[in-house]
């Protein structure tokens, strides 16, 4: 049991604001957590701590705990991963150098992916920039904003599954941290490292092999994110049966980034076991209202 949260904590681990590519400022996020029922939300915004303090400064008027963290961007030899972080130092100077280097990567990107968009779509750079108002970091959800905005497309989601999926041909790879270094340099900064959504396979074509979530496990990795709209009901069985054979734990949570994705906040949740296991390793603690 956790002080200071009912027996049975509803706790949705990962969720995004403004800061990186969700809809809602922190503050916000917070209150939407407020109405969904929750007790813990999760901020885990694209490699930034940007939201942190607004979100901290909510929690009394929400009533909901904060659990600080943020998602890592990863690659595994051409593959995508993401890395959930959780109550590391921020001012780890190793972190935040990675940080930085992946949103400059993800800018830059960005910024060619609109310059090939713009043969065929009504998009320029501005127009993303302007959707990006709050953001730390630019990224794809910005561009289907804007091609959202010019009646592109309907929403996000469908411009996603369009010219910003990762098999179009205006898609441009990034800069990200090898997962296994993230793992190192998350325990490192006295974090708890979790593994976003492993078995997508609606978001790439192939798959991050196991042996890669091996090696993480080796370097410190404590979960692995089963319980996600992204998953069939057949990858959560596979994402579940690596994390037994691995000897990892088992989340869940919404992925929650506001308008225009069907995600809700509250559809899969931490079960507070796990996040008993964060706090006891983390070097920070919840956000208590």
């Amino acid at each position: 049991m956790i002080d200071g949260l009912p027996l049975s904590p509803r706790i949705d681990p990962h969720t995004h604001s403004s800061c990186s590519d969700g809809t809602e400022t922190p503050a916000e996020l917070m209150a939407a957590a407020a109405r969904a029922g929750l007790d813990v939300v999760g901020l885990t915004d694209h490699d930034t701590t940007a939201g942190w303090e607004q979100a901290a400064a909510a929690v009394p008027t929400s009533g909901v705990a904060l659990l600080r963290g943020t998602e890592i961007s990863c690659a595994d030899r051409g593959l995508t991963l993401h890395l959930l972080a959780y109550l590391f130092d921020p001012d780890d100077d190793a972190l935040a150098e990675a940080f930085a280097t992946a949103r400059r990567s993800r800018e830059s990107r960005s910024q060619r992916m609109v310059e090939l968009l713009s043969e065929d779509y009504p998009i320029t750079w501005q127009d993303v920039v302007e959707q990006a108002v709050d953001s730390r970091t630019i990224g794809r959800p910005h561009i289907a904003d804007a091609l959202v905005a010019a009646g592109a497309f309907r929403d996000r989601a469908a411009a996603f599954d369009g010219p910003l999926a990762t098999s179009s041909p205006y898609y441009v790879r990034y800069w990200a941290l090898d997962p296994v270094e993230a793992c190192v340099l998350v325990r490192a900064a006295g974090g708890v490292p979790i593994a976003a959504h492993p078995r997508a396979g609606g978001r790439q074509r192939r798959l991050v092999p196991d042996e890669t979530f091996a090696r993480m496990a080796e370097a410190g990795l404590a979960a692995l994110e089963v319980d996600h709209r992204d998953h069939t009901p057949a990858q959560r069985e596979q994402a579940r049966a690596l994390a037994e054979s691995l000897g990892l734990g088992v989340s869940g949570s919404s992925d929650y980034h506001g308008r225009g994705k069907p995600n809700r906040l509250g559809e899969h949740l931490m079960d507070a076991a796990l996040l008993e296991r964060i706090l006891d390793e983390g070097n920070l603690g919840l956000v208590m209202p």
